[in-house]
């Protein structure tokens, strides 16, 4: 029971870990905007492409710094590269706060994908601490703990843009700062000394986890499949807030809102559904029916003509979050534990990649259908056909790998999990995991 206990209360730590750190993120969403227009004087369509070349150097940045760090977890443990990725993200939200000139929100950017490293980390870790045919289930937490963080990240930023659009800036840092000491202070290592292995710089950059991952075929083509899913989904965040201001005249408290309410749907599907529904269709289903109903939102929201049109639609996106967590699901039990820290890099250099594309992208296609309101070509939904396009494309692709790679019945070649090794100061250590008695019978997978 003790066991027990310890091994929630690692799970516990890893996801308020998460938690905290994307409501930093989405405290930033509603009144970025307004902040772009404040420092350049120009119009929405203005602000938005400013806000895609933004997100392109953050991205940018964490395509080529992902799989280093990834790398770097697994020969020095998660932890001190979780918590050096916290205080850059506090230093970023601090410059961005006081930003008097654009290129003072450049600079943070940057800096902030240098060390953006935590969601993927974060993953690397749930995959240590968890059995390969649970972890669809823990997968779907972490999303959980990132929608649930973006229920409350925007509400909370677009009511505190209320008072001016730096204040959510400042909240942001000091949200990153206080996730930095919980680290510290309650984090436990999850990787042990004996399952490490070397740095290597030659694998160590996205072109060179590619190339190490390659001997498991499969990987190739998931990795490919999220690309797609992440060129898609990363508009909602980018593109929403300038569609929605454009289209409905929106607030930055109405914007908070509505993605808020977005976040919930999509936690609730994470946490509660993904699970559940991957123990009876199998996790190929699973995905194929989240990538689905992301292709199916994408094209009503891009034709709503209503905000009782966008809501439903948004609705309908919530089932998309069954998507990742059945996809990191099987892909984490493509390759051994000790390469887990190298492939959660990769992925998230792929989705990196897909960042520096897709807001460029979308901020791009919005400007050229909304600059000319008058002219025939006036079309602001047209972003999210991009998308819908994309996610097709995903859809595709990982239908063909579960047939090909007969990912619904492949055995995992990862190892058991592992306890956390080094405690925190004044903490105990965790013990391992013990199976319960659904560990005794696997789901399909």
């Amino acid at each position: 029971m003790q066991a027990a206990t310890r091994s929630r209360l690692t799970l516990t730590c890893i996801l308020i870990t998460i938690l905290i750190d994307m409501i930093g993120v989405g405290i930033i969403v509603p009144v970025l905007p307004e902040l772009l227009e404040e420092l350049t004087g120009g119009s929405v369509a203005e602000a938005a492409v400013i806000g895609g070349y933004l997100v392109f150097a953050y991205a940018f940045m964490q395509f080529v710094f992902s799989p280093v760090l990834g790398n770097l977890s697994d020969r020095f443990g998660r932890r001190p590269v979780l918590l050096l990725s916290l205080l850059g993200l506090t230093f970023d939200y601090l410059m961005m706060s006081i930003a008097p000139f654009v290129w003072y929100l450049f600079v943070g950017r940057i800096i902030a994908g240098i060390a953006g490293a935590a969601l993927a980390t974060a993953t690397a870790y749930m995959a240590d601490i968890t059995p390969p045919h649970k972890r669809t289930h823990r997968f779907g937490l972490i999303g959980a703990a990132f929608g649930l963080g973006f229920i409350i990240g925007p509400v909370i930023g677009g009511e505190l843009g209320e008072f001016g659009p730096r204040i959510p800036f400042l909240a942001a840092a000091g949200l990153a700062f206080a996730n930095f000491l919980f680290g510290l202070l309650v984090l436990p290592e999850s990787l042990p000394k004996s399952n490490r292995r070397k740095f290597n710089i030659r694998r160590a950059n996205p072109l060179g986890a590619v190339i190490a991952l390659r001997q498991y075929s499969s990987v190739l083509w998931l990795l490919a499949v999220l690309f797609f899913l992440q060129l898609a989904t990363q508009a909602l965040p980018t593109i929403f807030s300038y569609f929605t201001v454009e289209v409905f005249d929106f607030s930055s408290s109405a914007i908070g809102r509505t993605l808020g309410a977005f976040g919930i749907g999509f936690a609730f599907s994470q946490a509660v559904v993904a699970g559940p529904l991957s123990k009876g269709l199998g996790e190929p289903a699973v995905g194929i029916l989240g990538l689905a109903a992301a292709a199916i939102a994408f094209a009503g929201i891009a034709f709503s003509e209503d905000v009782y049109q966008l809501y439903l639609f948004i609705a309908v996106g919530t089932v998309s979050g069954l998507a990742p967590p059945a996809i990191n699901g099987v892909l984490s039990r493509q390759v051994p534990d000790n390469s887990q820290g190298e492939l959660q890099g990769a992925v998230n250099a792929a989705s990196s990649l897909a960042t520096i594309i897709g807001p460029l992208g979308a901020t791009q296609i919005f400007s050229y259908y909304t600059s000319s309101p008058t002219s025939e070509h006036y079309f602001p939904g047209a972003p999210f056909i991009a998308c819908g396009i994309a996610v097709l494309l995903a859809l595709i692709l990982f239908a063909i790998a579960a047939l090909r790679f007969e990912l619904g019945r492949r055995p995992s070649i990862a190892d058991h999990p592992h306890a956390p090794e080094v405690p925190p100061p004044g903490q105990v250590r965790v013990a391992p995991i013990e199976e319960d008695e659904d560990d005794a019978h696997p789901p399909r997978q």
